[in-house]
């Protein structure tokens, strides 16, 4: 990803988010600038078709909506914390593409686990990948969780 394929992940953000889960531009320029090895674009002749923003945590750690990313000094996560894939683009493997591929990147890197928060009732697509739904919730994960303004899961995998 460059800083140049933003204008384009905004675009893929207004058609597959509601309202409440825009993130601005500033802050996914910011999560770019702090993770450039760790956000990937899938292109077609279209442009870009997909995304992925990701960065290494600790397992129980919750980023919030609009929150920027902290990777802590010891990191044994690798959180996903934004995948989009256009509509045009649906049902093409993408997003299972990019998600493995982050998956194998963390592995090779030495992370023990994977974990994401699930909106719009994406917790199936997530879980046909391994991940599992993670409680109890700690006081500062729900509060994260709550952020978010719509239904939101926590979710793990060990890799």
């Amino acid at each position: 990803m460059r800083p140049d394929d933003i204008p384009e992940i905004m675009d893929i953000q207004l058609q597959i988010y509601s309202d409440t889960l825009q993130e601005s531009t500033e802050i996914v320029a910011e999560r770019l600038a702090q993770v450039p090895d760790l956000a990937l674009v899938a292109e077609d002749t279209q442009g870009i078709c997909g995304y992925l923003f990701s960065y290494r945590s600790q397992r129980g750690a919750i980023t919030p909506l609009d929150g920027l990313f902290v990777e802590p000094a010891q990191s044994d996560c690798l959180y996903l914390h934004d995948l989009g894939v256009a509509p045009r683009a649906l049902k093409r493997g993408i997003g299972p593409s990019l998600v493995k591929h982050k998956l194998n990147i963390a592995r090779q890197a030495g992370l023990k686990h994977c974990s994401l928060v699930s909106v719009q009732n994406s917790a199936p697509f997530w879980q046909h990948l391994g991940f599992r739904a993670q409680s109890p919730i700690s006081p500062q994960q729900a509060a994260a969780l709550d952020s978010y303004g719509v239904p939101a899961v926590y979710m793990q995998k060990a890799l």
